[in-house]
C-alpha cells in the first residue's frame, strides 16, 4: 500500500478545502509514492514522536496539528520544527497533518469529543456553506441525564483526564444541551448561546471572553491538548476502515507542552 492511498482516505473523509484560511493542513514533509510500512498517529509532531515512528518502523506520521504552520526561511537545528523536518527527511518519514479540515468534518474531532462525553443527537450548530461535503465549525448534543455544574465538571475531569477546569460562575440551572469546539474555540461562544446550549466546552479561551455570560451559559475550558487528545482514534478508524491491513499505532508520546503545577 502506498502512503498516498492512506492520505487519500483521510482527505476523502476531511477534504483539505474544509480547512480554515489560516491553516496549513496536508502534506508537511516527505513523499507519498513510497510503500507504507506503518502509520504513527498523534496530536503533535515532536522529535520524540519522530523517534517513536522510527523505532516502530513507521514511515508515515499522521498528526492533527501541522508541524509546519509558519513559513520556514531555512532548515537547520535552531528550532524543534527544523530538527523534526531534518530528522524525518533523513529517516524517510512522511508527515501529514489533518487539522481544521478534521475539526470541521462530520465524524471528526468535535464528534469524537461528544462521543467521549456520551452525548446524544450530536450535530453541527454552525454549518459551513459552499464546501464539497457537509461540514461545520462546532457540534452540539444532549446529555443523557441533565447535570448540575458540579456533576458536569467532574464528568469532564474523569473523561478527559483533566486536572482543573477554567469556568465562569456555576450555572444555577441543570445542564442538558452541550456545545463543543475542540482546541481554541472561543470564536463560537456567541453561536453556542444563540443555539440554546446550556454549556460550552472548549480547549482554550482568553480572560476577557469569560465576562458577561453569568447564568447565560456554563463555560468549561479543559485545555487544548486535553480536548483534542483522542483525535488519533479518528485517524485510526478512518485508516483501518478504508485501508484494510494498514498498520496503525497511536502514539504513546505525551506532547502537551503545558504543565499544571
Amino acid at each position: 500500500m502506498k502512503i498516498r492511498e492512506v492520505v487519500d482516505a483521510l482527505e476523502r473523509f476531511a477534504p483539505l478545502p474544509l480547512q480554515e484560511d489560516f491553516d496549513n493542513a496536508g502534506l508537511q514533509v516527505g513523499l507519498t509514492e513510497a510503500d507504507m510500512s506503518g502509520a504513527l498517529l498523534c496530536l503533535d509532531v515532536t522529535e520524540a514522536v519522530v523517534d517513536e515512528a522510527i523505532a516502530l518502523g513507521c514511515n508515515l506520521i499522521v498528526a492533527h496539528h501541522p508541524l509546519i504552520f509558519h513559513r520556514l526561511s531555512h532548515i537547520g537545528d535552531s528550532t524543534f520544527v527544523e530538527r523534526c523536518v531534518m530528522k524525518a527527511i533523513q529517516a524517510g518519514v512522511t508527515i501529514v497533518a489533518m487539522h481544521t479540515n478534521m475539526d470541521n468534518a462530520r465524524g471528526g474531532v468535535n464528534f469524537k469529543i461528544a462521543e467521549k462525553m456520551e452525548l446524544d443527537d450530536v450535530d453541527f450548530f454552525v454549518r459551513k456553506e459552499g464546501m464539497p461535503v457537509e461540514c461545520g465549525s462546532g457540534v452540539m448534543g444532549t446529555l443523557r441525564k441533565p447535570m448540575c455544574s458540579c456533576e458536569f465538571f467532574e464528568m469532564l475531569k474523569l473523561r478527559f483526564g483533566v486536572e482543573c477546569i477554567m469556568a465562569n460562575e456555576p450555572l444555577e440551572r441543570n445542564i442538558h444541551k452541550v456545545a463543543i469546539c475542540g482546541g481554541a474555540g472561543a470564536f463560537l461562544l456567541d453561536d453556542a448561546i444563540r443555539a440554546g446550549a446550556d454549556a460550552f466546552v472548549t480547549g482554550e479561551m482568553h480572560y476577557h471572553e469569560f465576562f458577561d455570560h453569568e447564568q447565560q451559559i456554563q463555560i468549561a475550558v479543559i485545555g487544548h491538548y486535553e480536548s483534542e487528545q483522542f483525535t488519533s482514534e479518528v485517524f485510526r478508524d478512518i485508516i483501518e476502515g478504508e485501508c484494510p491491513g494498514a498498520k496503525c499505532y497511536i502514539s504513546r508520546t505525551y506532547t502537551n507542552p503545558i504543565h499544571y503545577v
